[in-house]
C-alpha cells in the first residue's frame, strides 16, 4: 500500500524495533503498529532482518524511513549507542538495501527523527527559539533546534557530567535497572539539565520517551529555570519522522 501522503517509519531501539504507516498531514498513525524485539546482539545484518519484517508486516512497498540510536553522516554510521559496536563505519543504506532491495532509503538519527516529528506536529514551543528536545529511554537522545530549525547528530547523552555520561545518570533505563522513584531519578534529571542549561542556554527543553507519558510524576519535581514541555507525541515521535525523512527524502 502506498498513497501520496503516506509514509512509513521505523524507530530502532535498544529493547524493540517499532514501524507504523504514518499519514504525513497529521502525523498520526494509519495502520497499528509493529514491534519487534532488538536482536541481542544488534548487529547490523540482524537488525535489518527485522526492520524488513517490521516492513513486511505493515505491507508496505514504498519508501522507508529508519531512525537509529546513531550519529549519521552521508548515510554511515559513526557511532553506536545500545546497537552492537559492528555498526560504526557502517554505510546504513547499502546495508538496508540488502533486506528492502529497490526501495528509497533514509536513514537518520533517532533524536533526530523524533524532534523534526515534534516541530512538524507537536509541542508550538518546539518551533521557537532554541528549543533542545530530549528523548529519555534505554540512552538519551537531543536534538538542537533553532526556530524550528535542525542541527543534526548532537550527542548530549553522552556529555560528562561529574564523570559519568549523562545517560548513564538519567536516562529512563537507569532509573528501571536502579529501582529509583520517581522523585530520586528527578533528582538526576534536574542535574542533567542544569548543565545543559549552563552550556547551551535553550528557551525550553522538550522531553519525549516513553517515559513522557508520565510527565507529571517528574517534570514538576525539576527546578531549572528553563520550561521543560512533555513532547505532545510521546512515543510516536521516532516513527513520525523517520516517516517524513523517507517521504521528503531526507538523507544526511
Amino acid at each position: 500500500m502506498t498513497t501520496s501522503n503516506l509514509g512509513v517509519g521505523i524507530d530502532v531501539g535498544g529493547s524493540g524495533i517499532k514501524g507504523a504507516i504514518v499519514d504525513l498531514d497529521t502525523g498520526e498513525f494509519v495502520s497499528e503498529r509493529v514491534k519487534i524485539t532488538t536482536p541481542k546482539p544488534a548487529t547490523p545484518k540482524a537488525v535489518g532482518e527485522v526492520v524488513a519484517e517490521v516492513v513486511r508486516q505493515l505491507e508496505w512497498d514504498g519508501p522507508v524511513g529508519v531512525a537509529l540510536p546513531s550519529v549519521i553522516k552521508n548515510q554511515v554510521a559513526v557511532t553506536a549507542a545500545n546497537i552492537d559496536k559492528a555498526w560504526i563505519g557502517t554505510n546504513c543504506h547499502d546495508l538496508l538495501a540488502t533486506h528492502l532491495p529497490g526501495r528509497e532509503l533514509s536513514i537518520l538519527n533517532d533524536a533526530d527523527a523524533a524532534g523534526l516529528a515534534e516541530v512538524a506536529f507537536g509541542e508550538e514551543q518546539a518551533k521557537q527559539n532554541g528549543a533542545i528536545f530530549l528523548t529519555f529511554g534505554t540512552g538519551i537522545g537531543s536534538a538542537f533546534f533553532a526556530d524550528g530549525k535542525l542541527f543534526p547528530n548532537t550527542e548530549l547523552g553522552h556529555l560528562l557530567i561529574d564523570g559519568v555520561e549523562a545517560e548513564h545518570l538519567a536516562s529512563s533505563a537507569v532509573k528501571d535497572n536502579e529501582d529509583l522513584s520517581f522523585k530520586d531519578w528527578a533528582k538526576r534529571v534536574d542535574t542533567v539539565l542544569h548543565e545543559f542549561d549552563r552550556l547551551f542556554n535553550p528557551s525550553a527543553f522538550i522531553v519525549g520517551g516513553g517515559i513522557s507519558r508520565k510527565a507529571d510524576k517528574w517534570v514538576p519535581r525539576l527546578t531549572v529555570d528553563v520550561p521543560v514541555i512533555p513532547a505532545k507525541l510521546r512515543n510516536r515521535a521516532g516513527i513520525v519522522g523517520a516517516a517524513m525523512a523517507a517521504y521528503e527524502h531526507v538523507k544526511p
